[in-house]
């Protein structure tokens, strides 16, 4: 039996409360569904600058439940304000800090606005949950800490300068959990998230991710447009795992795993012009109308690194991590989500 299947076997028998921040978001509410589905308590937090209502109710519905179950209860409000925070982890085991302002370029164009959400609003979550004796406390890292550091694979230990307001950002949470575990022993685990993609991932506005975004570009026929040469590649990672990873860094009893960092990814890569192509061919053999068009090549954006890979041996070695989603299999299920939205969508409006 894999480690993760105890996990789950453990949450099937016990019940928890759970705080989740940025609940309405892409990754929060996955893991708002996966926690109902095993009968956990849920405390959500969400202010809704970058999640929506919408994604809180699905998740609520795809775990069979009702609207208003008892397992979830949502609180609105900023983790810039230190007493919403204390609020939230009230009597909460265990938070999954994944509240925060996204986006290389985002935090280029307002680089205050993105310190003040996550680092203003990680340190409140850390003394909050301190001052609760959560018990752990598992929170969104990022692949960009590794910065201008040229190797491949990324390893944990080995990371290079930051290259946007953003890295500095996501490094920050990471030192700042370290002074918090040695100083006020809290458990901290920390994901290095690369390039999380699925159900619910935002396709629209200026900041989409790249997934959502060209997946709907391409359902519609509109222009994709890849930046660089489209040599530049990704490790991109599943949903799925990264809702693996979050539950076996919570209830780990493995000490060396405690108070670390881990990459969460797959140790593969793929190129944008090798993701473009996997897109189009995957609608091509499930839409029949397809339109298809040439992607334009534009200047590479600032702040990205050109190639990102990780080592996921220390995850695995001490968390006993084993992704169950490659690219492939991850795409086909998020082009699925998309089209039965387009249907739902349809339906509705019919």
């Amino acid at each position: 039996m894999s480690e993760y299947q105890k996990i789950i076997d453990h949450l099937t028998a016990n019940q928890y409360v759970w705080l989740v921040t940025g609940v309405a978001g892409f990754i929060g509410s996955n893991l708002l569904e996966a926690l109902l589905k095993l009968n956990q308590k849920i405390v959500g937090l969400d202010n809704f600058a970058t999640g929506y209502p919408h994604n809180m109710a699905q998740a609520i519905s795809d775990a069979g439940l009702s609207s208003n179950t008892s397992l979830f209860h949502f609180i609105e409000g900023d983790i810039c304000n230190l007493d919403v925070c204390n609020t939230a982890c009230q009597e909460v085991n265990f938070v999954l800090h994944q509240a925060a302002l996204g986006s290389v370029p985002r935090s280029i164009e307002d680089p205050i606005r993105t310190n003040q959400a996550n680092i203003v609003g990680f340190l409140n979550m850390l003394v909050a949950a301190r001052d609760a004796n959560v018990k752990r406390f598992v929170y969104a890292a990022s692949s960009s800490t590794y910065g201008d550091h040229p190797d491949l694979p990324k390893v944990e230990d080995t990371i290079g300068g930051p290259l946007s307001p953003y890295a500095v950002t996501k490094y920050v949470n990471e030192l700042y959990a370290q002074v918090f575990a040695r100083t006020y022993e809290i458990e901290t685990v920390g994901l290095r998230y690369f390039n999380i993609f699925g159900k619910r991932q935002d396709p629209d506005g200026a900041y989409a991710a790249v997934i959502p975004k060209w997946i709907s570009s391409v359902m519609k026929g509109d222009q994709v447009y890849i930046n660089g040469d489209g040599k530049t590649s990704r490790d991109f990672c599943y949903i799925e795992n990264a809702i693996q990873m979050n539950l076996l860094s919570a209830l780990t009893e493995n000490n060396d795993a405690i108070n670390q960092v881990f990459n969460v990814a797959l140790n593969d890569e793929t190129n944008l012009n090798q993701l473009h192509a996997m897109i189009v061919e995957s609608l091509n053999n499930k839409l029949s109308n397809l339109q298809k068009r040439i992607p334009i090549h534009r200047d590479f954006r600032k702040g990205d690194v050109k190639h990102s890979r990780a080592d996921i041996s220390k995850a695995q070695r001490l968390l006993h991590y084993a992704p169950t989603h490659r690219i492939s299999s991850g795409m086909e299920k998020t082009i699925d989500f998309f089209l039965a939205k387009i249907e739902a969508d349809r339906e509705i409006n019919a």
